[in-house]
């Protein structure tokens, strides 16, 4: 795994903080808004779509494929369950960095279809440089439900930079989603969550914005109702805090049988 020289050199993320309440700790921050994240993302991509590089990972090109192979059990498992057809709703995806890291796996499907819901920037931006037929961009997840019907919610490095992560977790779940499968997300063996300011290098982009590490402990009484915990994974990210390494989690999140929405 080789990221970009050009803005991989030193430390790519540094976390502080304890904060009280969200607001406070956005106070003084640039937001995940800023422009240049955009920018960069965009840059980085489109190396990948010309072949110039094996995969992005915020914003971070890499020369070296590295899959995801805990994710793509779960989304070829999806898939098998669905008669090999795959729909998933990707919640902050970006431009489409897990797309184009799982797409040439997922190749041999009936069916892909990837929804990716973001900012409106975002939006714009895959509409016009990214989207194909399996890719497709909307800027709300009543947009995407107009059009498909994802079965699998993907929520990859992104619950924790949401203001009210267990709030969203609850409401976005009465959607028709038979899986939710959380990836790249922070959690800490402490009895409580924790918000912290994450800056990120300028070597990768220059922002910061508040972040979330959960209780691993406690994630249990988070899970909606009708929803049970199927599988735990280590995912890809390596983070330090407090100067100890984390690795962050992921989970599979399935509806429990006969818990099917009913509005």
């Amino acid at each position: 795994m080789n990221p970009d020289p050009a803005q991989s050199d030193g430390p790519g993320v540094v976390y502080s903080g304890d904060y009280a309440s969200f607001a406070e700790a956005r106070a003084g921050t640039t937001g995940y808004e800023a422009g240049t994240i955009l920018e960069r993302t965009r840059a980085a991509l489109l190396k990948v779509v010309r072949g110039e590089a094996a995969y992005e990972r915020d914003s971070v090109t890499f020369d070296q494929l590295e899959l995801p192979f805990p994710l793509l059990a779960l989304l070829s498992r999806a898939a098998a369950e669905n008669a090999g057809r795959l729909s998933v709703l990707d919640f902050g995806g970006a431009l489409g960095t897990s797309y184009f890291l799982c797409r040439n796996f997922l190749r041999g499907l009936p069916l892909l279809e990837w929804s990716i819901v973001e900012q409106p920037a975002h939006v714009a931006c895959g509409q016009r440089d990214f989207a194909n037929d399996s890719l497709k961009f909307y800027p709300t997840i009543e947009a995407c439900l107009k059009e498909r019907r994802p079965t699998v919610l993907l929520l990859s490095s992104v619950l924790q930079y949401l203001p009210e992560p267990w709030t969203f977790l609850r409401e976005v779940v009465w959607h028709d989603f038979t899986y939710v499968i959380l990836d790249r997300t922070a959690f800490i063996p402490a009895d409580r969550d924790r918000l912290t300011v994450e800056v990120v290098s300028p070597r990768i982009y220059p922002a910061s914005y508040p972040a979330w590490f959960f209780s691993r402990p406690r994630l249990a009484e988070h899970l909606p109702p009708g929803w049970e915990m199927e599988a735990e994974f280590d995912a890809l990210d390596r983070q330090l805090l407090d100067g100890v390494e984390l690795t962050f989690k992921g989970f599979l999140l399935r509806r429990s049988p006969g818990s099917r929405p009913t509005g």
